[in-house]
Protein backbone atom coordinates (compact mmCIF):
# COMPACT_ATOMS: atom_id res chain seq x y z
CA UNK A 1 0.00 0.00 0.00
CA UNK A 2 2.80 2.30 0.57
CA UNK A 3 4.72 2.26 -2.61
CA UNK A 4 1.28 2.45 -4.23
CA UNK A 5 0.90 5.87 -2.44
CA UNK A 6 4.74 6.84 -3.79
CA UNK A 7 3.88 5.60 -7.05
CA UNK A 8 0.40 7.55 -7.48
CA UNK A 9 2.73 10.84 -6.34
CA UNK A 10 5.49 10.22 -8.35
CA UNK A 11 2.60 9.91 -11.39
CA UNK A 12 0.87 13.72 -10.10
CA UNK A 13 4.25 15.04 -10.46
CA UNK A 14 6.18 13.80 -13.50
CA UNK A 15 2.71 13.57 -15.70
CA UNK A 16 1.63 16.82 -14.40
CA UNK A 17 -2.34 16.30 -13.15
CA UNK A 18 -4.29 18.85 -13.85
CA UNK A 19 -5.11 21.50 -10.94
CA UNK A 20 -8.77 21.18 -10.02
CA UNK A 21 -7.64 17.36 -9.43
CA UNK A 22 -3.67 18.01 -7.83
CA UNK A 23 -5.60 20.41 -5.28
CA UNK A 24 -8.11 17.60 -4.27
CA UNK A 25 -5.75 15.25 -3.18
CA UNK A 26 -4.83 15.72 0.19
CA UNK A 27 -1.31 14.41 0.32
CA UNK A 28 1.17 16.95 -0.70
CA UNK A 29 4.69 15.77 -2.16
CA UNK A 30 6.83 15.59 0.83
CA UNK A 31 9.90 13.96 -0.74
CA UNK A 32 13.55 13.87 1.65
CA UNK A 33 14.17 16.90 3.70
CA UNK A 34 16.81 19.19 1.78
CA UNK A 35 20.18 18.98 2.75
CA UNK A 36 21.90 22.10 4.09
CA UNK A 37 23.63 23.18 0.20
CA UNK A 38 20.04 22.56 -1.36
CA UNK A 39 18.28 24.90 1.42
CA UNK A 40 21.21 27.63 0.57
CA UNK A 41 20.24 27.27 -3.24
CA UNK A 42 16.67 27.24 -2.63
CA UNK A 43 16.89 30.73 -0.38
CA UNK A 44 19.09 32.23 -3.29
CA UNK A 45 16.22 31.06 -5.59
CA UNK A 46 13.72 33.38 -3.45
CA UNK A 47 15.63 36.47 -3.08
CA UNK A 48 17.14 36.14 -6.74
CA UNK A 49 13.14 36.32 -7.93
CA UNK A 50 12.83 39.34 -6.23
CA UNK A 51 15.52 41.07 -8.23
CA UNK A 52 14.14 39.31 -11.56
CA UNK A 53 11.22 41.27 -10.63
CA UNK A 54 12.80 44.79 -9.61
CA UNK A 55 14.80 44.34 -13.01
CA UNK A 56 11.93 43.74 -15.45
CA UNK A 57 10.28 47.36 -14.13
CA UNK A 58 12.79 49.04 -15.16
CA UNK A 59 12.63 47.05 -18.90
CA UNK A 60 10.35 47.99 -21.95
CA UNK A 61 10.71 44.86 -24.25
CA UNK A 62 8.38 44.12 -27.19
CA UNK A 63 5.48 41.10 -25.92
CA UNK A 64 4.47 38.86 -28.69
CA UNK A 65 2.15 36.17 -28.67
CA UNK A 66 1.23 33.25 -30.98
CA UNK A 67 -1.43 30.80 -30.51
CA UNK A 68 -3.11 28.14 -32.14
CA UNK A 69 -6.07 26.51 -31.53
CA UNK A 70 -6.02 22.75 -32.39
CA UNK A 71 -8.44 19.98 -33.54
CA UNK A 72 -7.37 16.06 -33.14
CA UNK A 73 -6.64 14.44 -36.72
CA UNK A 74 -6.56 10.60 -37.78
CA UNK A 75 -3.29 10.82 -39.51
CA UNK A 76 -1.46 13.78 -37.99
CA UNK A 77 -2.29 13.60 -34.72
CA UNK A 78 -3.70 17.21 -34.35
CA UNK A 79 -4.07 20.04 -36.73
CA UNK A 80 -4.41 24.10 -36.57
CA UNK A 81 -7.91 25.14 -37.16
CA UNK A 82 -7.54 28.74 -35.69
CA UNK A 83 -5.14 31.28 -34.70
CA UNK A 84 -4.41 34.85 -32.90
CA UNK A 85 -1.32 37.12 -32.93
CA UNK A 86 -0.70 39.78 -30.58
CA UNK A 87 2.17 41.79 -30.03
CA UNK A 88 3.29 45.08 -28.27
CA UNK A 89 5.87 46.88 -26.65
CA UNK A 90 5.21 46.72 -22.32
CA UNK A 91 6.40 49.37 -19.85
CA UNK A 92 6.42 47.28 -16.94
CA UNK A 93 7.59 49.59 -14.80
CA UNK A 94 3.69 51.05 -14.93
CA UNK A 95 2.54 47.26 -14.32
CA UNK A 96 3.90 46.51 -11.25
CA UNK A 97 2.88 47.95 -7.82
CA UNK A 98 4.62 46.69 -5.16
CA UNK A 99 5.44 43.44 -6.78
CA UNK A 100 1.66 43.01 -7.19
CA UNK A 101 0.14 43.57 -10.50
CA UNK A 102 -2.22 46.53 -11.37
CA UNK A 103 -5.51 46.60 -13.07
CA UNK A 104 -5.55 48.53 -15.68
CA UNK A 105 -8.49 51.89 -14.81
CA UNK A 106 -10.29 51.89 -18.23
CA UNK A 107 -12.44 55.15 -17.26
CA UNK A 108 -8.99 56.75 -17.06
CA UNK A 109 -7.26 58.24 -20.93
CA UNK A 110 -4.26 56.72 -22.47
CA UNK A 111 -1.49 59.46 -23.06
CA UNK A 112 2.06 59.04 -23.15
CA UNK A 113 4.37 56.04 -25.01
CA UNK A 114 3.10 53.49 -23.13
CA UNK A 115 0.21 54.04 -21.53
CA UNK A 116 -1.60 51.19 -23.96
CA UNK A 117 0.52 48.81 -21.74
CA UNK A 118 -2.58 47.69 -19.57
CA UNK A 119 -4.92 47.31 -22.42
CA UNK A 120 -2.31 45.21 -24.49
CA UNK A 121 -1.68 42.96 -21.53
CA UNK A 122 -5.52 42.69 -20.63
CA UNK A 123 -5.80 41.51 -24.22
CA UNK A 124 -3.02 39.02 -23.66
CA UNK A 125 -5.08 37.69 -20.58
CA UNK A 126 -7.98 37.40 -23.00
CA UNK A 127 -6.19 35.89 -25.22
CA UNK A 128 -4.68 33.15 -23.17
CA UNK A 129 -8.15 32.62 -21.78
CA UNK A 130 -7.15 33.72 -18.22
CA UNK A 131 -9.72 36.67 -17.33
CA UNK A 132 -10.20 35.19 -13.84
CA UNK A 133 -6.69 35.43 -13.29
CA UNK A 134 -5.18 37.91 -10.50
CA UNK A 135 -2.10 38.42 -12.02
CA UNK A 136 -3.30 37.30 -15.59
CA UNK A 137 -0.94 37.01 -18.89
CA UNK A 138 2.06 38.09 -16.33
CA UNK A 139 1.61 35.48 -14.43
CA UNK A 140 3.66 32.89 -17.03
CA UNK A 141 6.89 35.26 -16.81
CA UNK A 142 6.73 34.86 -12.62
CA UNK A 143 6.47 31.98 -10.56
CA UNK A 144 4.59 33.40 -7.49
CA UNK A 145 5.34 37.39 -7.70
CA UNK A 146 3.34 37.93 -3.92
CA UNK A 147 4.27 34.62 -2.19
CA UNK A 148 7.02 32.74 -3.38
CA UNK A 149 8.66 31.83 -0.15
CA UNK A 150 8.92 28.53 2.02
CA UNK A 151 6.09 29.91 4.37
CA UNK A 152 3.52 29.32 0.84
CA UNK A 153 5.43 26.26 -0.87
CA UNK A 154 7.01 23.41 -0.20
CA UNK A 155 10.45 22.44 -1.88
CA UNK A 156 11.62 18.69 -2.78
CA UNK A 157 14.74 18.19 -4.42
CA UNK A 158 14.53 15.72 -7.53
CA UNK A 159 17.85 15.82 -9.57
CA UNK A 160 20.52 17.58 -11.08
CA UNK A 161 20.58 18.85 -15.04
CA UNK A 162 22.41 20.20 -17.45
CA UNK A 163 20.34 23.04 -19.45
CA UNK A 164 23.31 23.29 -22.36
CA UNK A 165 25.71 24.48 -20.26
CA UNK A 166 24.57 25.57 -17.56
CA UNK A 167 24.50 23.26 -14.61
CA UNK A 168 20.57 23.18 -12.44
CA UNK A 169 19.54 21.52 -9.67
CA UNK A 170 15.68 20.64 -10.26
CA UNK A 171 13.07 21.33 -7.68
CA UNK A 172 9.33 20.29 -7.28
CA UNK A 173 7.24 22.94 -6.06
CA UNK A 174 3.87 22.81 -4.40
CA UNK A 175 1.80 24.83 -1.98
CA UNK A 176 1.91 24.43 1.74
CA UNK A 177 -1.72 25.73 1.32
CA UNK A 178 -3.22 25.05 -1.57
CA UNK A 179 -5.29 28.25 -2.44
CA UNK A 180 -5.77 29.78 -6.07
CA UNK A 181 -3.38 31.12 -8.01
CA UNK A 182 -0.23 29.55 -6.15
CA UNK A 183 2.03 27.44 -8.44
CA UNK A 184 2.35 24.10 -9.14
CA UNK A 185 5.33 22.52 -10.35
CA UNK A 186 8.81 22.25 -11.23
CA UNK A 187 11.77 25.18 -10.92
CA UNK A 188 15.34 24.69 -12.26
CA UNK A 189 17.65 26.67 -10.51
CA UNK A 190 21.41 27.39 -11.66
CA UNK A 191 24.19 26.65 -9.08
CA UNK A 192 26.24 29.70 -9.52
CA UNK A 193 23.99 32.80 -7.96
CA UNK A 194 20.76 30.86 -7.32
CA UNK A 195 18.71 32.15 -10.50
CA UNK A 196 15.41 30.28 -11.65
CA UNK A 197 16.44 29.99 -15.23
CA UNK A 198 12.90 27.69 -15.92
CA UNK A 199 10.13 26.35 -14.38
CA UNK A 200 6.83 24.80 -15.78
CA UNK A 201 3.58 23.32 -14.35
CA UNK A 202 0.46 25.22 -13.54
CA UNK A 203 -1.49 27.27 -11.37
CA UNK A 204 -4.37 25.95 -8.97
CA UNK A 205 -7.62 27.81 -9.43
CA UNK A 206 -10.56 28.22 -7.01
CA UNK A 207 -12.19 24.91 -6.01
CA UNK A 208 -15.40 26.52 -6.22
CA UNK A 209 -15.05 27.29 -10.14
CA UNK A 210 -16.44 25.13 -12.62
CA UNK A 211 -13.81 25.11 -14.53
CA UNK A 212 -9.86 25.66 -14.60
CA UNK A 213 -8.32 28.90 -15.07
CA UNK A 214 -4.91 27.97 -15.63
CA UNK A 215 -3.38 26.17 -18.01
CA UNK A 216 -0.27 24.29 -18.27
CA UNK A 217 3.31 26.25 -19.45
CA UNK A 218 6.68 25.86 -19.65
CA UNK A 219 8.59 29.22 -18.91
CA UNK A 220 12.14 30.01 -20.12
CA UNK A 221 15.21 32.68 -19.15
CA UNK A 222 18.46 33.60 -20.63
CA UNK A 223 21.18 35.13 -18.85
CA UNK A 224 21.06 38.42 -21.14
CA UNK A 225 23.29 40.48 -19.51
CA UNK A 226 25.99 39.75 -16.27
CA UNK A 227 24.36 38.51 -13.65
CA UNK A 228 20.72 39.25 -15.45
CA UNK A 229 18.24 36.09 -16.14
CA UNK A 230 15.22 37.87 -17.89
CA UNK A 231 12.21 35.92 -19.41
CA UNK A 232 12.89 35.29 -23.13
CA UNK A 233 9.86 32.66 -24.53
CA UNK A 234 7.12 30.79 -22.69
CA UNK A 235 5.43 27.57 -24.33
CA UNK A 236 1.95 26.39 -23.42
CA UNK A 237 0.04 23.66 -24.36
CA UNK A 238 -3.10 22.71 -22.56
CA UNK A 239 -6.69 21.63 -23.38
CA UNK A 240 -9.97 24.22 -22.16
CA UNK A 241 -13.52 22.44 -20.97
CA UNK A 242 -16.24 24.99 -21.72
CA UNK A 243 -19.68 24.79 -19.92
CA UNK A 244 -21.02 21.79 -22.03
CA UNK A 245 -17.91 19.85 -21.16
CA UNK A 246 -16.69 20.10 -24.57
CA UNK A 247 -13.02 20.02 -25.05
CA UNK A 248 -10.89 22.20 -27.31
CA UNK A 249 -7.09 22.19 -27.53
CA UNK A 250 -4.39 24.76 -27.90
CA UNK A 251 -1.09 25.78 -27.89
CA UNK A 252 0.85 29.09 -27.78
CA UNK A 253 4.24 30.67 -27.53
CA UNK A 254 5.18 34.46 -26.23
CA UNK A 255 8.77 35.23 -27.09
CA UNK A 256 10.16 38.84 -25.66
CA UNK A 257 12.99 40.76 -26.58
CA UNK A 258 13.89 44.46 -26.97
CA UNK A 259 15.17 44.64 -23.34
CA UNK A 260 17.70 46.98 -24.09
CA UNK A 261 15.09 49.66 -25.73
CA UNK A 262 15.17 52.69 -24.13
CA UNK A 263 11.99 54.30 -22.91
CA UNK A 264 12.20 57.47 -24.83
CA UNK A 265 11.85 61.04 -22.84
CA UNK A 266 8.77 63.52 -22.81
CA UNK A 267 10.83 66.11 -24.80
CA UNK A 268 11.03 63.88 -28.22
CA UNK A 269 9.07 60.79 -29.09
CA UNK A 270 11.46 59.34 -31.19
CA UNK A 271 15.43 59.18 -30.15
CA UNK A 272 18.56 59.56 -32.19
CA UNK A 273 20.12 55.70 -33.12
CA UNK A 274 23.98 55.22 -33.78
CA UNK A 275 24.64 52.57 -36.52
CA UNK A 276 27.54 50.52 -36.06
CA UNK A 277 30.04 50.95 -38.53
CA UNK A 278 28.31 53.91 -40.58
CA UNK A 279 30.18 55.24 -42.92
CA UNK A 280 30.11 58.62 -45.83
CA UNK A 281 29.24 57.21 -48.75
CA UNK A 282 28.14 60.08 -50.81
CA UNK A 283 30.95 62.02 -53.65
CA UNK A 284 30.61 65.25 -52.71
CA UNK A 285 33.16 65.93 -55.66
CA UNK A 286 29.87 65.92 -58.06
CA UNK A 287 26.75 67.64 -58.60
CA UNK A 288 23.65 65.75 -58.52
CA UNK A 289 21.15 65.22 -61.06
CA UNK A 290 17.39 65.69 -61.03
CA UNK A 291 16.89 61.71 -61.45
CA UNK A 292 19.93 61.32 -58.28
CA UNK A 293 17.84 63.59 -56.27
CA UNK A 294 14.84 61.99 -56.50
CA UNK A 295 16.41 59.22 -55.75
CA UNK A 296 18.09 60.32 -52.78
CA UNK A 297 15.13 61.86 -51.73
CA UNK A 298 13.32 58.48 -51.69
CA UNK A 299 16.24 57.13 -50.05
CA UNK A 300 16.17 59.42 -47.38
CA UNK A 301 12.37 58.23 -46.35
CA UNK A 302 13.72 54.94 -46.95
CA UNK A 303 16.28 55.43 -44.04
CA UNK A 304 13.76 57.37 -41.81
CA UNK A 305 11.38 54.11 -41.50
CA UNK A 306 14.27 51.57 -41.38
CA UNK A 307 15.67 53.18 -38.75
CA UNK A 308 12.37 54.42 -37.00
CA UNK A 309 11.27 50.44 -37.46
CA UNK A 310 14.99 49.01 -35.35
CA UNK A 311 14.40 51.32 -32.66
CA UNK A 312 11.13 50.15 -31.59
CA UNK A 313 12.54 46.18 -31.91
CA UNK A 314 10.53 45.26 -34.59
CA UNK A 315 13.52 45.12 -37.32
CA UNK A 316 16.75 43.06 -36.41
CA UNK A 317 19.82 45.55 -36.03
CA UNK A 318 22.15 44.42 -39.39
CA UNK A 319 23.28 40.76 -38.85
CA UNK A 320 25.87 38.07 -40.62
CA UNK A 321 22.58 36.32 -41.60
CA UNK A 322 21.52 39.45 -43.26
CA UNK A 323 24.71 38.65 -45.72
CA UNK A 324 23.54 35.34 -46.58
CA UNK A 325 20.10 36.65 -47.83
CA UNK A 326 22.01 38.99 -49.73
CA UNK A 327 23.87 36.26 -51.34
CA UNK A 328 20.49 35.00 -52.29
CA UNK A 329 19.51 38.03 -53.90
CA UNK A 330 22.93 38.71 -55.81
CA UNK A 331 22.27 35.24 -57.17
CA UNK A 332 19.05 36.17 -58.71
CA UNK A 333 20.71 39.73 -60.15
CA UNK A 334 23.48 37.89 -61.72
CA UNK A 335 21.16 35.62 -63.79
CA UNK A 336 18.98 38.71 -65.20
CA UNK A 337 22.12 40.53 -65.83
CA UNK A 338 20.46 44.32 -63.66
CA UNK A 339 22.20 47.20 -63.47
CA UNK A 340 20.86 48.81 -60.10
CA UNK A 341 21.72 52.30 -58.94
CA UNK A 342 22.64 50.81 -55.78
CA UNK A 343 23.29 47.83 -53.80
CA UNK A 344 20.65 45.37 -52.21
CA UNK A 345 20.49 45.16 -48.67
CA UNK A 346 19.01 42.63 -46.45
CA UNK A 347 17.06 42.69 -43.34
CA UNK A 348 14.65 40.66 -40.93
CA UNK A 349 11.90 41.87 -39.04
CA UNK A 350 11.34 40.22 -35.99
CA UNK A 351 7.58 39.24 -36.26
CA UNK A 352 6.25 35.93 -36.53
CA UNK A 353 3.64 36.64 -39.54
CA UNK A 354 4.77 35.80 -42.97
CA UNK A 355 5.39 38.79 -45.02
CA UNK A 356 7.93 40.34 -46.57
CA UNK A 357 8.70 43.78 -48.17
CA UNK A 358 11.10 46.46 -49.93
CA UNK A 359 12.37 49.05 -48.58
CA UNK A 360 14.21 51.14 -51.07
CA UNK A 361 17.11 49.21 -51.68
CA UNK A 362 16.48 46.94 -48.75
CA UNK A 363 14.70 43.65 -48.54
CA UNK A 364 12.95 42.74 -45.46
CA UNK A 365 11.94 39.35 -44.43
CA UNK A 366 9.62 38.23 -41.56
CA UNK A 367 11.44 35.88 -39.24
CA UNK A 368 8.03 33.58 -38.84
CA UNK A 369 8.83 33.51 -43.23
CA UNK A 370 12.56 32.90 -42.87
CA UNK A 371 11.91 30.02 -40.60
CA UNK A 372 9.28 27.74 -41.98
CA UNK A 373 10.95 28.17 -45.97
CA UNK A 374 12.11 24.53 -47.05
CA UNK A 375 14.82 25.37 -49.25
CA UNK A 376 17.39 28.24 -50.08
CA UNK A 377 14.97 27.66 -53.58
CA UNK A 378 11.63 28.59 -51.58
CA UNK A 379 13.81 32.02 -50.18
CA UNK A 380 14.92 32.91 -54.03
CA UNK A 381 11.46 33.20 -54.81
CA UNK A 382 10.19 35.39 -51.52
CA UNK A 383 13.43 37.73 -52.19
CA UNK A 384 12.47 37.87 -56.31
CA UNK A 385 9.41 39.15 -55.13
CA UNK A 386 10.46 41.97 -53.50
CA UNK A 387 13.49 42.36 -55.50
CA UNK A 388 11.08 42.64 -58.37
CA UNK A 389 9.70 45.74 -56.68
CA UNK A 390 12.41 47.51 -56.18
CA UNK A 391 12.73 46.85 -60.25
CA UNK A 392 9.87 48.12 -61.30
CA UNK A 393 10.02 51.26 -59.16
CA UNK A 394 7.49 50.73 -56.41
CA UNK A 395 8.40 52.57 -53.46
CA UNK A 396 7.29 53.49 -50.00
CA UNK A 397 5.65 57.09 -49.18
CA UNK A 398 7.83 59.84 -49.43
CA UNK A 399 6.64 61.94 -47.29
CA UNK A 400 8.66 59.82 -44.50
CA UNK A 401 11.67 61.43 -45.80
CA UNK A 402 10.07 64.66 -43.11
CA UNK A 403 11.70 63.10 -39.92
CA UNK A 404 8.54 64.42 -38.12
CA UNK A 405 6.60 62.21 -39.42
CA UNK A 406 7.85 59.86 -37.59
CA UNK A 407 7.64 61.22 -34.31
CA UNK A 408 4.77 58.70 -32.88
CA UNK A 409 4.82 56.28 -30.35
CA UNK A 410 6.29 52.59 -30.30
CA UNK A 411 2.75 51.05 -29.74
CA UNK A 412 1.55 52.70 -32.84
CA UNK A 413 4.10 51.81 -35.33
CA UNK A 414 1.82 49.10 -37.70
CA UNK A 415 -0.90 51.82 -37.67
CA UNK A 416 0.94 55.10 -38.63
CA UNK A 417 3.68 53.23 -40.90
CA UNK A 418 2.34 51.77 -44.09
CA UNK A 419 4.88 50.06 -46.43
CA UNK A 420 2.56 46.98 -48.00
CA UNK A 421 2.01 47.86 -51.89
CA UNK A 422 -0.92 48.33 -53.76
CA UNK A 423 -2.84 44.99 -55.52
CA UNK A 424 -1.47 46.45 -58.77
CA UNK A 425 1.95 46.81 -58.06
CA UNK A 426 1.85 43.34 -56.73
CA UNK A 427 0.18 42.09 -60.02
CA UNK A 428 2.79 43.76 -62.07
CA UNK A 429 6.00 42.93 -59.37
CA UNK A 430 4.35 39.41 -59.31
CA UNK A 431 5.16 38.76 -63.25
CA UNK A 432 8.22 40.20 -62.84
CA UNK A 433 9.74 38.16 -60.16
CA UNK A 434 8.56 35.15 -62.18
CA UNK A 435 10.75 35.74 -64.90
CA UNK A 436 13.84 37.03 -62.16
CA UNK A 437 13.46 33.29 -61.23
CA UNK A 438 13.33 32.07 -64.27
CA UNK A 439 16.36 33.67 -65.78
CA UNK A 440 18.35 32.68 -62.11
CA UNK A 441 20.37 29.76 -60.94
CA UNK A 442 17.12 28.01 -59.14
CA UNK A 443 15.10 28.33 -62.52
CA UNK A 444 14.98 24.57 -62.24
CA UNK A 445 13.89 24.22 -58.20
CA UNK A 446 10.44 25.59 -59.38
CA UNK A 447 9.19 22.31 -58.19
CA UNK A 448 10.12 22.38 -54.58
CA UNK A 449 8.80 26.25 -54.48
CA UNK A 450 5.35 25.11 -55.51
CA UNK A 451 5.18 22.68 -52.85
CA UNK A 452 5.93 25.81 -50.54
CA UNK A 453 2.82 27.72 -51.65
CA UNK A 454 0.52 24.12 -52.23
CA UNK A 455 1.24 24.28 -48.16
CA UNK A 456 0.42 28.04 -47.44
CA UNK A 457 -3.06 27.30 -49.68
CA UNK A 458 -3.99 24.32 -47.60
CA UNK A 459 -3.66 26.48 -44.28
CA UNK A 460 -4.25 29.57 -45.44
CA UNK A 461 -8.06 29.75 -44.31
CA UNK A 462 -7.72 28.12 -40.93
CA UNK A 463 -4.53 30.31 -39.98
CA UNK A 464 -5.71 33.82 -40.76
CA UNK A 465 -3.40 35.72 -38.33
CA UNK A 466 -0.49 34.26 -39.33
CA UNK A 467 -0.79 35.09 -43.32
CA UNK A 468 -2.33 38.46 -42.32
CA UNK A 469 1.23 40.97 -42.55
CA UNK A 470 1.64 43.87 -40.25
CA UNK A 471 3.62 45.83 -42.32
CA UNK A 472 4.60 45.02 -45.48
CA UNK A 473 3.22 42.55 -48.65
CA UNK A 474 1.08 38.99 -47.65
CA UNK A 475 2.42 35.92 -49.92
CA UNK A 476 -0.98 35.67 -50.35
CA UNK A 477 -3.57 36.83 -52.77
CA UNK A 478 -7.05 38.13 -51.42
CA UNK A 479 -8.64 35.08 -53.19
CA UNK A 480 -6.46 32.68 -50.95
CA UNK A 481 -3.96 31.89 -54.19
CA UNK A 482 0.35 32.55 -54.15
CA UNK A 483 1.10 35.92 -55.80
CA UNK A 484 3.76 34.12 -57.13
CA UNK A 485 1.51 31.30 -58.42
CA UNK A 486 3.55 31.53 -61.40
CA UNK A 487 6.47 29.17 -59.95
CA UNK A 488 3.92 26.13 -58.97
CA UNK A 489 3.62 24.83 -62.47
CA UNK A 490 4.94 21.51 -62.43
CA UNK A 491 5.31 21.31 -59.21
CA UNK A 492 4.60 17.62 -57.78
CA UNK A 493 1.28 17.56 -55.50
CA UNK A 494 1.29 17.89 -51.72
CA UNK A 495 1.82 14.21 -50.04
CA UNK A 496 1.77 14.43 -46.21
CA UNK A 497 2.69 10.83 -46.62
CA UNK A 498 5.90 11.22 -48.75
CA UNK A 499 8.83 11.95 -46.25
CA UNK A 500 10.72 12.64 -48.88
CA UNK A 501 8.48 15.81 -49.38
CA UNK A 502 9.00 19.29 -47.08
CA UNK A 503 6.46 21.86 -48.18
CA UNK A 504 7.10 23.83 -45.24
CA UNK A 505 8.89 24.07 -42.15
CA UNK A 506 7.36 24.50 -38.56
CA UNK A 507 7.56 27.53 -37.04
CA UNK A 508 11.46 28.75 -35.21
CA UNK A 509 13.16 26.43 -37.19
CA UNK A 510 15.82 28.81 -38.53
CA UNK A 511 16.55 31.73 -36.34
CA UNK A 512 16.94 32.95 -32.73
CA UNK A 513 16.91 36.33 -31.46
CA UNK A 514 19.12 37.68 -29.14
CA UNK A 515 16.61 38.83 -26.11
CA UNK A 516 18.46 42.25 -25.22
CA UNK A 517 19.88 43.68 -28.33
CA UNK A 518 17.69 42.06 -31.28
CA UNK A 519 20.23 40.66 -33.22
CA UNK A 520 19.19 37.41 -34.90
CA UNK A 521 21.62 34.13 -35.62
CA UNK A 522 21.13 31.03 -37.18
CA UNK A 523 20.33 27.53 -35.10
CA UNK A 524 23.22 25.06 -34.95
CA UNK A 525 20.55 22.15 -34.39
CA UNK A 526 21.02 18.57 -37.01
CA UNK A 527 18.72 18.13 -39.15
CA UNK A 528 16.45 15.13 -37.61
CA UNK A 529 14.91 12.09 -39.30
CA UNK A 530 11.41 12.20 -40.20
CA UNK A 531 9.83 8.66 -38.88
CA UNK A 532 6.17 9.61 -40.43
CA UNK A 533 3.84 12.43 -41.18
CA UNK A 534 3.46 13.87 -37.78
CA UNK A 535 6.57 14.97 -37.77
CA UNK A 536 6.62 17.67 -40.31
CA UNK A 537 4.39 20.13 -38.58
CA UNK A 538 4.07 22.70 -41.36
CA UNK A 539 3.46 25.99 -40.00
CA UNK A 540 2.78 25.35 -36.67
CA UNK A 541 3.99 26.17 -33.12
CA UNK A 542 6.46 23.65 -31.24
CA UNK A 543 7.99 23.71 -27.98
CA UNK A 544 11.25 25.29 -27.53
CA UNK A 545 13.89 24.12 -25.46
CA UNK A 546 17.21 26.48 -24.77
CA UNK A 547 20.92 25.64 -24.28
CA UNK A 548 21.59 27.59 -21.78
CA UNK A 549 24.47 29.41 -21.73
CA UNK A 550 25.81 31.81 -19.06
CA UNK A 551 26.57 35.29 -20.51
CA UNK A 552 30.33 35.71 -19.78
CA UNK A 553 30.51 31.55 -21.92
CA UNK A 554 29.68 33.36 -25.14
CA UNK A 555 32.13 34.81 -27.47
CA UNK A 556 30.95 36.88 -30.33
CA UNK A 557 32.36 36.15 -33.48
CA UNK A 558 33.04 32.53 -32.16
CA UNK A 559 32.60 29.44 -34.36
CA UNK A 560 29.62 27.16 -34.50
CA UNK A 561 30.57 23.68 -32.89
CA UNK A 562 31.96 21.22 -34.75
CA UNK A 563 29.21 18.52 -34.30
CA UNK A 564 26.02 21.78 -35.11
CA UNK A 565 25.40 21.83 -38.48
CA UNK A 566 23.40 24.82 -39.65
CA UNK A 567 19.72 24.95 -39.22
CA UNK A 568 19.10 26.28 -43.24
CA UNK A 569 21.45 26.02 -46.65
CA UNK A 570 21.31 29.72 -47.10
CA UNK A 571 23.45 30.09 -49.21
CA UNK A 572 25.53 27.44 -50.26
CA UNK A 573 28.39 30.00 -51.35
CA UNK A 574 28.24 31.52 -47.62
CA UNK A 575 29.69 30.30 -44.46
CA UNK A 576 26.92 28.95 -42.55
CA UNK A 577 28.35 28.83 -39.54
CA UNK A 578 26.08 30.63 -36.64
CA UNK A 579 27.54 32.91 -34.39
CA UNK A 580 26.91 32.03 -30.70
CA UNK A 581 24.59 35.37 -29.49
CA UNK A 582 25.80 37.61 -26.61
CA UNK A 583 22.06 36.48 -25.07
CA UNK A 584 24.30 33.12 -24.56
CA UNK A 585 21.40 31.03 -25.33
CA UNK A 586 21.06 27.93 -28.53
CA UNK A 587 17.62 27.40 -29.28
CA UNK A 588 16.53 24.57 -30.55
CA UNK A 589 12.84 23.39 -31.38
CA UNK A 590 11.26 19.89 -30.60
CA UNK A 591 10.96 18.61 -33.60
CA UNK A 592 10.26 19.34 -37.43
CA UNK A 593 12.83 19.39 -39.75
CA UNK A 594 15.38 21.88 -40.15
Amino acid sequence: MHRRKLLILGMTLLLGVPASQAKKDPRAPAGLPLTPQQQRLVQQAIAREKVVIKQIQKSTPVVQSYIQDLRPDQKLYQVPVADQYMIGRVDFGKAFSDAQYEQADRSLPRRGWFAGSFHFMSDLTKAFHLENSPTGFMSMMFIDPSGFDQQHYNFAFVRREFLGTVRTWVFDVSPKERGPGRFFGRIWVEDQDGNVVRFNGTYISNPNDEADHYFHFDSWRMNVQPGVWAPAAVYIEDTLHNGVNHASSFKGQTTYWGYSLKLPTKESDSESMEIENAQDQSDNSTDVSPLQAEREWVSQAENNVLDRLTQAGLVAPPSDFDKQLEQVATNIIIGSNLQLPSDIHCRVILTTPLESLAVGNTILLSKGLIDTLPDENALAAVIAFQLAHIVTGHHIDTRYAFNDRLLFPDTATFRRITMNHSVPDDEEAAKKAVDLFSHSIYHDKAGSVGLFFQQLEAREKELPSLFTPRLGDSLIRGDGQPWLAGLTQGAPKLDMDNLQQVAALPLNSRLKIDPWDDKVFMLTARPPVLLNARDKMPLEITPVFYRLQRYSDATPGAPAPANATPAASVPPSADAGAQRPSASAQAQPQGGPQ
